[in-house]
C-alpha cells in the first residue's frame, strides 16, 4: 500500500496519508490526538435502543435490528446493551473528548433513531456542543412496519458546531435538512450499515481537504465516502471482523476499485499500521458500531 494512501493517525492529521483504520478503542484514541485537530466528528454509535426492557437490550444485534429475511448474514456487534442512563454518560463522555478534538470551526454529526434521540440532544449539549438540530434519514418504505400506526421509516442525525455557524453569503456551504437514501444490501457490510450514497452526501459537512473522524466505524462506509469525496479520515472500530472489512474498502476506496468483502473463514487477511490490543478497553466502553 502506497504511503500517500494509508498511515497513522499522526500521519492523516499531518497529510502524509490520506486515511488511518484503527482497530481498538476509540476513547482511547481520541484522547491521543492533538486538542483542535479534527474539523468533523462523524459517526454512527451504538443505539442500545432495540428494545424496551433489559430482556430485549440483551439479545442480539442480528435480533434486535435485522429483518427476520436477512438474519445470519452478518457478524453481530457490541456495545449495545446499556440502559438509558448508562448510554447518555457514555455519550457525554465521548462527546466531550470530541468537543476537545475539534477545530474553532468543527462539526459534530451523529446517527440516531427515535427512542434515544431526546438522551442524544442532552448528551450533545451537555458536552459542550452547540446543538444545531437534526437531519431526518429516510431509508424508504422497505422499513419495518408498525401494524395501527406509522412505519418506523426514518433515522437521525443530530449536528452541532462548536461556534457560530458563518453568514449566509454566496458560496457558503448549505446542505440538505434530510435525505431520502434506500438501503441496498448490495451495499450493505454492517447490521445496520448505512448506505454509501448517503454517507458520500454527509461527509460534505468536512471541508475539501478536512479531516474527519469516526470513532465507530463498522463496516467503513463513512471512511470509504470520506476518501470518495476529496477528505482525509481516522477510522476506529473495535470489533476484529468489521475492522478488516473497514480497512478492505478504505484500500479500495483509495485505490479506486471494488472491494472485495468477506466474513467468517472467507475474511482478507489484512492488517493495520495501528493496532489497540483488544483487551485494551480503557475506562471507557469503546463498542461497537455501524
Amino acid at each position: 500500500m502506497s504511503a500517500q494512501f494509508e498511515g497513522t493517525p499522526a500521519d492523516v492529521l499531518a497529510g502524509r496519508a490520506r486515511f488511518a483504520v484503527v482497530h481498538g478503542n476509540s476513547w482511547r484514541v481520541r484522547r491521543s490526538l492533538p486538542s483542535g485537530s479534527i474539523d468533523v466528528d462523524l459517526s454512527d454509535p451504538p443505539y442500545s435502543s432495540g428494545g424496551m426492557t433489559r430482556g430485549d437490550r440483551t439479545k442480539s444485534t442480528d435480533t434486535k435490528y435485522t429483518q427476520s429475511g436477512s438474519q445470519g448474514r452478518r457478524p453481530d456487534f457490541t456495545g449495545d446493551a446499556m440502559d438509558g442512563r448508562a448510554w447518555s454518560r457514555w455519550c457525554v463522555m465521548w462527546m466531550e473528548e470530541a468537543r476537545r478534538c475539534a477545530t474553532a470551526d468543527g462539526r459534530l454529526a451523529a446517527f440516531i433513531d427515535w427512542r434515544q434521540l431526546p438522551a442524544m440532544t442532552d448528551a450533545v449539549q451537555a458536552a459542550g456542543w452547540i446543538w444545531r438540530g437534526i437531519v431526518p434519514w429516510n431509508k424508504g418504505e422497505g422499513s419495518r412496519p408498525n401494524p395501527g400506526g406509522f412505519r418506523s421509516q426514518c433515522e437521525f442525525i443530530v449536528w452541532a458546531s462548536t461556534g457560530p455557524l458563518p453568514a449566509p453569503v454566496p458560496g457558503v456551504l448549505i446542505l440538505p435538512g434530510c435525505f431520502s437514501a434506500a438501503v441496498k444490501q448490495d451495499d450493505k457490510h454492517h447490521q445496520t450499515g448505512k448506505p454509501t450514497s448517503l454517507m458520500r452526501d454527509l461527509v460534505k459537512l468536512c471541508p475539501p481537504g478536512g479531516v474527519i473522524f469516526d470513532g465507530y466505524a463498522g463496516s467503513g462506509t463513512t471512511a470509504a465516502a470520506a476518501l470518495m469525496e476529496g477528505r482525509r479520515v481516522i477510522a476506529v472500530e473495535r470489533s476484529e471482523e468489521y475492522y478488516r472489512v473497514a480497512l478492505e474498502r478504505c484500500r479500495a476506496a483509495a485505490e479506486g476499485r471494488r472491494p472485495d468483502v468477506r466474513f467468517g473463514d472467507g475474511v482478507l487477511d489484512t492488517s493495520s499500521p495501528v493496532r489497540v490490543e483488544a483487551g485494551d478497553s480503557g475506562p471507557l466502553f469503546a463498542g461497537g458500531a455501524r
